[in-house]
């Protein structure tokens, strides 16, 4: 088949599948959060019986199943079709941002951990981004220009995966996106609205020229984008590995717009790319009502607090879903769990992170006796772990925008990969290079680099990786046979999106899907948020006569889920579709 008739299935079947998933009008912009809002589509249910990739983009989705389909690992798998992700969803990651991925080898029953978090550069300092009177910025004048990109580490860190794990050559991955880079893909929904609602876009030329007509306005939905600069930049990386990207024109072009931004000028210099180095890191793991749930350890916080959240709820049987009592006594959970974390997270290269101590049980059972079931207990303080006694003073919890992606798969032979993604706000810094969007992550850094006279965990240092909430998952039954691959986009509310999930997959017997569409709750350590327009909501007031303050507020997160069940008649791969995006799953 010819590159322009394999084109023209691509885009005809990505037409369908958003036409049906078209979310209904936007509702009021929250300039903290901008990819709120674009509605709910009710997926239909998917299920396989060898193999499946979820992702947040039907294309993305079924690049990953023909990975698979065509003899692919899960790793070759996610990505192919994070490659195209960089392309149909570029508000949320990229090439030009950072991730972690966990990775399952079913042969061995080994769980690896990856870090992939982007790097201040050598030159970034604890003050990078005060304002000449000392004062801190606000946070779209701090992220839009140079000053808040990384080095990225997505790129660097899929290739050390892909040494470790990968089936097929890393130069036949690429070949999905790079076709529809030159054919092009019509724009969604989900990407028209966004850019229609992000003040960022229309600031630098070669972004306003990609995304927005003449007249300032988002390309209309249906429209077809191509991206030819992106293809380019693709086929050397397929050619020349991670290695093409972080030296030689594509490094150079990166360093250039950074340095030669308009607005806000970075410090990103060409050694900061060619030294990053992705980590293999340990993942961290709990067990729950006789599962065994992992997740990412620091720099990202995601991990251990949603391990915390479920650790001081093991001690007593949960309420029933959807009752008073319930989004009680969880939100009191997370409150505790978000005080540690704000608390003593950050880049454990850089600070001591009592990882072990926040996780002790016996710690967590000393916690848990401070939740009383029948009243809130306030804004909570952090608690005295093991090891923490050399921890410095936390930072205030930052802005950390919902703009991430997550894609779950699990191929023929069992293996299994948990990916989040990131490029930070919707559409990164603003700043394109190469076709592609550069990350606003150095705005995950405490603006304030001190607290109380002394240097907070998460303040800027040269190198440093700045804290992230990005919760990869894997969960292992009772048997110690892979259960459940999942995360989600959503900021610092990742946490409470994946906490939930698990929470009703484990205690209240939900099918995959159902978890993810089910109505959010979160408390990070203050308003109980309960997700708009669904039954939560009609709680606010009994929780408001048990002491809680709320707050009603749309909750977008981006949940993909794949449940393994081992049954008699053999496995079944259930997935679970996030109705609030435009994901999908597709397999075998």
């Amino acid at each position: 088949m010819t590159a322009t008739c394999n084109a023209a299935r691509w885009i005809l079947a990505a037409a369908l599948a958003l036409s049906l998933a078209a979310p209904p009008a936007a509702r009021a912009a929250d300039p903290a959060a901008p990819e709120t809002g674009t509605g709910r589509a009710a997926p239909a249910p998917f299920s396989a019986r060898s193999e499946m990739a979820v992702a947040a983009h039907p294309l993305a989705a079924r690049a990953g199943a023909d990975i698979l389909a065509r003899g692919g690992g899960a790793v070759d798998a996610a990505i192919a079709a994070q490659a195209v992700l960089n392309l149909v969803e570029p508000q949320s990651s990229g090439i030009g941002g950072g991730g972690f991925l966990l990775y399952y080898e079913a042969a061995t029953g080994a769980l690896t951990a990856w870090d992939g978090r982007e790097t201040a550069p050598a030159r970034a300092r604890a003050d990078l981004f005060l304002k000449p009177d000392g004062s801190a910025p606000g946070y779209i004048e701090a992220l839009v220009g140079g000053r808040s990109v990384g080095a990225p580490g997505l790129l660097r860190m899929l290739e050390r995966v892909h040494s470790a794990h990968g089936r097929l050559p890393w130069s036949a991955l690429f070949a999905a996106a790079i076709e529809l880079a030159e054919e092009g893909f019509p724009v969604g929904p989900r990407l028209h609205a966004l850019a229609g609602r992000v003040p960022t876009l229309g600031v630098f030329p070669e972004t306003a020229a990609y995304f927005l007509d003449a007249d300032g306005a988002p390309k209309a939905v249906g429209t077809v984008l191509r991206n030819p600069a992106f293809a380019g930049t693709l086929r050397l990386i397929a050619e020349g590995g991670a290695d093409a990207f972080y030296e030689g024109p594509i490094a150079d072009d990166i360093v250039a717009a950074v340095r030669g931004a308009a607005r806000n000028p970075g410090l990103l210099a060409l050694p900061d790319l060619a030294s990053y180095a992705a980590k293999q890191r340990a993942p961290v793991c709990l067990v729950y009502r006789g599962y065994r749930i992992c997740g990412m350890g620091p720099p990202s916080s995601g991990g251990v607090a949603t391990l915390q959240i479920l650790g001081l709820l093991a001690g007593a049987p949960l309420p029933p879903a959807g009752s008073v009592e319930a989004v009680h006594v969880v939100s009191e959970a997370m409150r505790l769990a978000y005080a540690d974390r704000d608390r003593y997270i950050a880049d454990p290269d850089f600070a001591a992170v009592p990882v072990y101590g926040m996780l002790d049980p016996a710690y967590l059972a000393r916690r848990a006796a401070r939740i009383d079931v029948r009243r809130a207990g306030g804004r909570r303080e952090p608690g005295a772990p093991p090891g923490s006694a050399a921890a410095p003073p936390a930072a205030p919890p930052g802005a950390e925008p919902p703009s991430t992606t997550h894609m779950s798969v699990v191929d023929s032979g069992g293996n299994a990969v948990a990916m989040t993604s990131s490029v930070e706000f919707a559409f990164g810094s603003a700043l394109m290079a190469r076709g592609f969007l550069l990350n606003n992550q150095l705005t995950d850094f405490a603006f304030l680099p001190e607290r109380g006279g002394a240097p907070v965990a998460n303040r800027a240092a040269p190198g440093k990786r700045p804290r992230s909430s990005m919760a990869p998952t894997a969960v292992f039954d009772p048997a110690g046979r892979l259960a459940l691959v999942l995360g989600s986009p959503g900021g610092s509310r990742i946490i409470c999106y994946v906490a939930t999930a698990l929470i009703a997959m484990i205690d209240w017997g939900f099918d995959p899907q159902s978890a993810a569409a089910a109505p959010h709750w979160c408390n990070r350590n203050g308003a109980t948020e309960l997700e708009a327009e669904t039954p939560l909501a009609a709680l606010a007031p009994a929780l408001e006569a048990l002491g809680h303050e709320t707050a009603i507020r749309d909750m977008n997160s981006g949940l993909h889920i794949i449940a393994a069940e081992h049954a008699r008649g053999g496995l079944v791969l259930r997935a679970g579709i996030d109705p609030r995006r435009e994901g999908a799953a597709a397999g075998r």
